[in-house]
Parts: C-alpha cells; sequence; structure tokens
C-alpha cells in the first residue's frame, strides 16, 4: 500500500505568533515552552520540539464536516517549524515511539474502521485500513492523549 503522510500548513498558525499572551487567549491558544523531548509534537513538522522551543498550543478541527465525526483537540505548533515535506510509505519522526488511534474515513466524514496501533504495528495498521476501498484518508491521533497527529492519505490522492 502507498501512502503519504502530510503536516499541517505552517501559514495557517503563522499570525498566532505575533500575539501576545492576552491576545492568544481571546482566542482559546497558549505560548508554551517545551520541558521535555518527546512530549511537544508539532503538525507542522511532524517531528518533536527539543526542550526551550516556543510552541502555540490551539484547537485544531482536523475533520471538519457537518457530521457526527467532526472533530476538534488540542495541537501543538513550534513556532521555527519548518514545513514537513509529505512522508511517502514512511512514518514522519513524530510517530516514533507513540501507539496511534488510526481512523480510517469514508469521503463523508464518516467512520468506517479504526485500529490502534503501537510502534513498530503502525504501517501493518495503515495497510490495512486502505485495503477497505471505503476509507478515503485516515487520521491518526495519539492514543495516549487523543490529539490529532496527522492525516494520511492514498498516494497520489488529495483529500
Amino acid at each position: 500500500m502507498t501512502y503519504r503522510i502530510i503536516g499541517l500548513p505552517k501559514d495557517r498558525f503563522a499570525p498566532f505568533f505575533a500575539m501576545d499572551a492576552q491576545e492568544l487567549e481571546k482566542n482559546g491558544m497558549r505560548r508554551v515552552m517545551a520541558t521535555s523531548r518527546p512530549g511537544y509534537p508539532c503538525r507542522v513538522s511532524l517531528q518533536d520540539a527539543e526542550p526551550g522551543e516556543s510552541l502555540i498550543l490551539a484547537n485544531f478541527v482536523s475533520l471538519d464536516v457537518a457530521g457526527p465525526y467532526r472533530s476538534a483537540y488540542a495541537i501543538y505548533v513550534r513556532e521555527n517549524a519548518a514545513e514537513a515535506q509529505p512522508h511517502v510509505d514512511r512514518l514522519p519522526p513524530v510517530f516514533a515511539g507513540r501507539t496511534l488511534s488510526l481512523r480510517g474515513f469514508d469521503r463523508e466524514g464518516m467512520l468506517v474502521r479504526a485500529r490502534l496501533a503501537g510502534p513498530g504495528e503502525i504501517e501493518e495498521a495503515i495497510g490495512a485500513l486502505f485495503a477497505d476501498p471505503a476509507i478515503a484518508g485516515i487520521h491518526a491521533h495519539n492514543a495516549a492523549y487523543g490529539c490529532f497527529a496527522a492525516r494520511i492519505e492514498r498516494h497520489g490522492e488529495m483529500q
């Protein structure tokens, strides 16, 4: 199975880094400093932040559909993040050592199948989900905290 994992576009978050703490709070966000590695997974670079790096903690709608599976949760974005190149048939660094909840959705945003995958099981689980032609895309979430990690697409298809 050929797949592609993409990070979020940096420009979507750039204006938030110019905001002070009060502006961020009014918009439901906070600036935080990474205190450990791993622990602050950036959704733009698909890498964990280094201790001392500045991040924005924001609510992000990862599945923006008018239906029961619409989903939003907190994510981190590193201030100095470079956009990740798509990871084709390989996992991004941010997945290393994490257990993921992989949720396969159809084109209408309805959940078709889901799998938990621990380290060393993620690629097999992606292949198993994409074996179902009804699954248009997979959303990876960190299993422990529940936050959106990345979108996984069939390679060559845009969602």
